[in-house]
């Protein structure tokens, strides 16, 4: 059922019909939820970015930024996954309030890029994993990969895959635990990878210490924040408290970011020769594990990217028929996004994964910053619901559109500002991302008082 009301009164009539209609039976369980959702816990990307952040600041900084970003990270989607269970909204559909329906195409289309992004990086490490295992031209196992995980976000396929992904989550969990053990026996165990200082080689944080440098870098994994709404929009009302807790809090990021990284960071210490590179951490444990090291891999990498083509296809669907009208099947949006994946798998991009980060955390960031403005400041309106229809929201919500375009060309100025002076790259990395955060909220919060109420919510009046 779909809405299609504009007026004031029938906007609150709508909604609070929504809300009582509660429509939980169509939802997910929470166990199924959670077993969704935890399979991106699996991500390799988790473990090489701990181990980089350690050689980077050193071990005991990236511990405490580590610290700072899961508790930040837990609150944020706390509120993020509670609003988005109840009204139903996923990233595209929240996008009409705070960006209008036209700007919400841009928000979907990045969400999308970022999504497939991450699909071609994790794919990557999957088929060069394959590649130090078997030989051969890494371009076969790259189109491996990708035909044998295009089926696993089709329909009856996906739903097995999430339930999959439950029985899946301790091989690769203990899989991890082997590695440190494996690597501990062998090379022997010292406290070297606890007392890891800041590289030399490496542009110190003289903006700020170096736990915020790393605070600030796990801010360019903000996307986190929309992946948290997307499959939030799946889960109970009845579950929210469950949701909050275990799915989408703290909880979830000490498996993904605490356990990764611990684990990075021991492996890159210990093994002699192992580098915290995008593919370097994946081919230590291959290299030290052998065949059970590429089951481990190859079963983390699976598990993530059945979330990152899930969301890839959703994504480029909703921005194509939204601004070019193309009305496809879901298995022709599904098989577009998996030829992208393979053609940019193609090409060197696994190399600028720290310059793509910066670039769309600016973006993501500065977007989450006014999500969360606005649902702070919209506290018992029920002007948004994922039901009503496109027809309910302005075309352009300009308190939104200038905020996110304010704070992305600070953002990136800074970044730009870093490239330009290596002096300043410190500087540019760890305040680019606080920065941009705090122009988006600011900016969004300044318009929002001093616009109409309807015109802030982003409805048609």
């Amino acid at each position: 059922m779909k809405l299609n009301l504009t007026g004031s009164n029938n906007t609150v009539e709508a909604t609070d019909a929504l809300y009582r209609e509660g429509n939980d039976e169509d939802q997910m369980t929470r166990g199924s939820l959670s077993m969704a959702w935890y399979g991106v816990a699996s991500a390799m990307f988790f473990v090489y970015i701990g181990a980089a952040l350690a050689v980077a600041y050193g071990t005991v900084n990236a511990g405490i930024g580590l610290a700072l970003t899961i508790l930040v990270y837990g609150v944020i989607n706390r509120v993020l996954s509670k609003y988005a269970i109840n009204n139903r909204t996923t990233v595209a559909l929240f996008s009409r309030t705070i960006l209008g329906t036209a700007g919400s195409a841009i928000a979907t289309i990045i969400f999308a890029l970022v999504a497939i992004y991450y699909a071609v990086f994790e794919g990557s490490i999957v088929g060069y994993a394959f590649q130090t295992a078997f030989g051969g031209p890494i371009w076969m196992w790259y189109l491996i990969v990708v035909v044998y995980s295009t089926p696993l976000i089709l329909g009856g396929a996906r739903k097995f895959i999430d339930k999959l992904n439950g029985w899946l989550m301790p091989i690769y969990f203990f899989g991890l635990v082997a590695a440190v053990v494996w690597a501990g026996v062998k090379y022997g165990f010292t406290d070297k990878w606890l007392t890891q200082h800041a590289s030399l080689s490496i542009p110190l944080a003289v903006g700020g210490p170096g736990w915020l440098a790393t605070f600030a870098a796990y801010m360019g994994v903000w996307i986190m924040m929309m992946f948290t709404m997307d499959f939030a929009a799946l889960g109970k009302r009845k579950d929210i408290k469950f949701h909050q807790r275990w799915t989408f809090g703290w909880m979830f990021y000490v498996v993904a970011y605490g356990f990764s990284a611990f684990v990075g960071i021991f492996l890159t210490f210990t093994i002699p020769g192992l580098t915290a590179s995008e593919t370097g951490v994946a081919g230590g444990i291959v290299s030290l594990m052998g065949i059970l090291g590429l089951i481990v891999v190859v079963v983390s990498q699976t598990r993530i990217n059945t979330a990152n083509y899930y969301l890839g296809a959703a994504n480029l669907k909703s921005f194509g028929e939204r601004v070019f009208r193309a009305k496809l099947p879901n298995l022709a949006w599904v098989l577009i996004s998996s030829v992208i994946i393979f053609l940019l798998m193609l090409l060197p991009i696994v190399k600028y994964i720290l310059l793509a980060l910066a670039w769309q955390g600016v973006l993501v960031t500065a977007w989450v910053a006014i999500a969360l403005t606005h649902i702070a400041l919209s506290r018992g309106k029920k002007d948004e619901h994922g039901m009503l229809e496109d027809t309910h929201y302005r075309s352009f919500n300009n308190s939104g559109l200038v905020a996110w375009i304010a704070a992305t060309v600070v953002g990136i100025v800074i970044l730009q500002l870093g490239t330009v002076n290596p002096g300043f790259a410190g500087v540019a990395g760890t305040w680019g991302p606080i920065l941009t955060a705090i122009v988006g909220a600011a900016t969004y919060a300044i318009l929002w008082t001093t616009t109409s109420a309807k015109t802030a919510l982003g409805v048609r009046v």
